[in-house]
């Protein structure tokens, strides 16, 4: 392999790149919409207040009628935690089929309660609770245990810091696999393989030089999107720098081999399409970008953790959010150097010029 071949092969997909200005666009202004759009979605702010639906108690049902008072009154209250509405019993459906209660309250005779609400839902079982209390008080019940409430807003408990790192990671896949597979598909219908093939060029040279160029726009985009997260989110950095740079860079070099390994047989853009999207939507999913990856089965954790990009993500927060040090995240970077070298040793061997 000789150096300065492999240097103007580098300088050519650069060239390519930054005379793109959709690849541009979305490998840099696109990651800092999305931040800053949830940024917004999931600011500090009041939690919201439970939506609580009450069924109008039956004529004459004096037990019923002050239950439902009860839940009025207590949505009136200046620090109300509550939404309180009556409605006719023939709506509880609709009011449950369309969303515009979390729950409902159905007075029974003899001072009775049901409720009425999806339990997969999270703001429908907090509505609950807030209901029965509600009522259960109204009802002369009293707490025995004297309790008081402290909240704390710290720096990294926030959803935006959550998911900072997430997107860095899911957006260092997405390039380095799209870009590196597009071009070579794309040269490769054009028969400029072919006639590279001709030259003094190796097959070496040629598929690391689409890897260096990955690497060095993988700087920009962790400078780009690092600083706006730390400038304008205020999203916490608690480890090293140095650290953060290289388990993003051994990442980006792991995902540049997968995108090689992609495309070293794919002849249409179309095929390569199919391609990336089967290797890119199930670590979309399970990866833990948007929620935390724990959330699935132990039974398929091996499966999750084994993905390259849950190891980024997971290496990333726990520079970003916990402070970690090197020998935290060896076995992330274990992973990553595990998908680098035998993506880019099999797409050495199979990879077709035509």
């Amino acid at each position: 392999m000789r150096i300065e071949s492999l240097k103007q092969l580098t300088l050519a997909r650069f060239r390519e790149f930054v005379r793109e200005p959709e690849a541009v666009f979305w490998t840099f202004v696109f990651p800092l919409l999305l931040a800053g759009g949830l940024a917004i979605a999931f600011r500090d702010k009041a939690p919201a207040q439970a939506i609580i639906a009450t069924v109008s108690a039956p004529a004459g049902d004096s037990a019923a009628a002050s239950l439902v008072a009860a839940l009025v009154k207590a949505a009136t209250d200046t620090n109300a935690s509550l939404t309180s509405r009556v409605i006719p019993a023939d709506s509880i459906n609709e009011v449950l089929r369309t969303g515009t209660a979390a729950l409902v309250v159905v007075p029974l005779a003899g001072g009775e309660v049901e409720y009425r609400f999806d339990a997969t839902r999270p703001e429908a079982r907090s509505a609950r609770q807030i209901a029965d209390d509600v009522l259960q008080r109204a009802r002369g019940r009293t707490d025995v245990l004297p309790v008081r409430d402290v909240t704390i807003s710290e720096r990294g408990s926030r959803y935006i810091d959550f998911f900072v790192p997430g997107l860095l990671a899911m957006n260092i896949m997405g390039s380095s696999i799209w870009s590196l597979a597009f071009a070579i598909v794309t040269q490769r219908n054009r028969k400029l393989l072919k006639r590279l093939a001709a030259t003094p060029m190796s097959r070496m040279e040629y598929l690391l030089s689409f890897v260096l160029s990955r690497l060095i726009f993988l700087g920009l985009e962790i400078a780009v999107l690092l600083g706006f997260g730390v400038w304008v989110l205020d999203v916490p950095i608690r480890g090293s720098l140095l650290l953060l740079v290289l388990v993003a860079f051994i990442g980006a070099a792991a995902f540049g081999a997968i995108g090689l390994l992609v495309s070293s047989r794919a002849r249409t853009v179309e095929g390569v399409s199919g391609l990336t999207n089967f290797v890119m939507l199930p670590m979309w999913i399970f990866s833990g970008v948007f929620f935390s990856a724990s959330n699935f089965p132990a039974v398929i954790q091996p499966v999750v953790q084994a993905l390259p990009l849950t190891a980024l993500v997971n290496g990333l927060r726990a520079v970003m959010l916990q402070g970690a040090g090197i020998g935290a995240v060896l076995p992330q970077l274990g992973v990553l150097l595990m998908y680098l070298v035998i993506c880019l040793t099999v797409a050495l061997r199979v990879f077709r010029r035509q």
